[in-house]
């Protein structure tokens, strides 16, 4: 077996323990386009953190995500004492084994320590998973080579220092190219914070590939679009102008002291409107479509809340364009908006709540009673949320959680 290029990783998995309200929450069989949906506080920001934290462990390094949080006295699950512990299942490739991995991080003298790191897959059908990375508070094995297996050896490689990532540090290295794939895989993700406010900054000029977590370099985007990719420029100009139809085109221009103008040019007008006076919903929806339509898109984009500034009918294309990426991405979104749900499958949604201890639920809508049964009889996925059909994820009863819980685990067997 080899690994081919191609399409992007996959992940299929996710299992969070004490993270904040997360004290022990799985998401099984997670698909190219994910949905969270759920009342204020029902732990949807979270779920979308845990991401962002994984991420900004491998950029900036454990220390910094760990303290911007605020430590283990507000990142770890209140009364418990056990570490954070992260684990994602994913696939490199279509039909390539599973991989797995785990995270788990505890706190020692205020900083924080990796307890436990591993990196583990089945390459075969049959046998137990294979551990070809090992590592715990700095000290620790991995096994090298393209395809490790339990015949070849594992080599101890001491880390400097207790907080760093195994797989950070040795997938710099060409003869772990399994563990460096994890790394290239979760430093390309693209969690987004986006801030309208930043879209309308004027950038230093100079064309920029991919577009920034907050958007304030949207205008070295189109200019690098412009020079590289104009067919991909025009592809979003087009379907700007379907959902803002007086939008013509949109200008990134180098002023004389070397920064970049963004201006959109209205079809009425002949003069263009400074990007800082354009609305809030043009520009954001002209963020969405550049990072959704990236010619090289990040392999795992995260967008929180896209109804904010939008339309209410917008959503419902913005979740076709979204459908439509996922075909080259994957990405998780969070939303309260039923015109964007409307647009999706029972089996992308996943309803969160908090329980009566105050720790997140989650379900699939494809699992919850009777959804499916008025699925197949027309009814739209944002409408049967609206009517309390789902029976969780009513801000207004037990904080969101179900009003026929029995029912439902009668039904689905579960209790967690």
């Amino acid at each position: 077996m080899t690994i081919q290029a191609g399409q992007p990783a996959r992940i299929e998995g996710l299992k969070v323990m004490n993270f904040r309200a997360l004290r022990n929450v799985e998401f099984k069989d997670l698909k190219p386009l994910t949905v969270l949906l759920g009342p204020n506080g029902s732990g949807k920001s979270t779920v979308f953190d845990v991401f962002a934290f994984l991420a900004e462990c491998f950029e900036s390094g454990l220390r910094r995500a760990w303290d911007r949080r605020g430590r283990a006295h507000e990142l770890r699950t209140r009364g418990v004492q056990d570490a954070v512990t992260i684990e994602i299942k994913y696939r490199e490739r279509p039909r390539t084994p599973l991989i797995t991995y785990h995270l788990s991080v505890t706190e020692m003298n205020g900083a924080p320590v990796v307890s436990r790191e591993w990196l583990r897959w089945k390459r075969q059908p049959y046998g137990a998973p294979f551990y070809f990375l090992e590592y715990q508070k700095g000290q620790g094995r991995a096994v090298s080579g393209e395809l490790p297996d339990e015949e070849e050896e594992r080599v101890e490689i001491p880390l400097s220092s207790p907080d760093l990532l195994a797989v950070n540090a040795l997938g710099q290295f060409k003869g772990h190219p399994r563990v460096a794939a994890l790394r290239n895989f979760i430093m390309g993700w693209h969690v987004s914070y986006l801030s309208v406010d930043d879209t309308r900054r004027q950038p230093e000029a100079g064309p920029q590939e991919r577009l920034s977590r907050t958007g304030d370099n949207v205008a070295n985007v189109i200019q690098y679009l412009a020079e590289g990719h104009p067919d991909h420029l025009e592809r979003i100009f087009q379907a700007l102008r379907e959902r803002v139809p007086q939008v013509e085109r949109i200008l990134a221009d180098i002023m004389p002291d070397g920064r970049l103008l963004l201006q959109i040019k209205d079809a009425p007008f002949s003069r263009p409107v400074l990007a800082r006076f354009a609305s809030d919903g043009t520009l954001k929806m002209l963020a969405y479509l550049v990072l959704l339509y990236d010619p090289n898109p990040p392999p795992f984009i995260g967008i929180e809340e896209p109804e904010n500034y939008l339309h209410p009918r917008l959503l419902l294309t913005l979740a076709e364009e979204c459908r439509g990426a996922s075909e080259r991405t994957q990405l998780l979104v969070t939303t309260h908006s039923p015109f964007f749900l409307d647009a999706l499958r029972p089996e992308e949604v996943r309803v969160l709540w908090r329980d009566e201890n105050g720790y997140t639920r989650v379900r699939r809508a494809a699992d919850l009673p009777g959804v499916s049964e008025f699925m197949d009889e027309g009814a739209q996925l944002g409408d049967l949320w609206m009517e309390g059909q789902f029976g969780v994820g009513d801000p207004l009863i037990r904080q969101g959680g179900p009003t026929n819980l029995s029912q439902f685990e009668r039904v689905t067997g579960s209790t967690r």
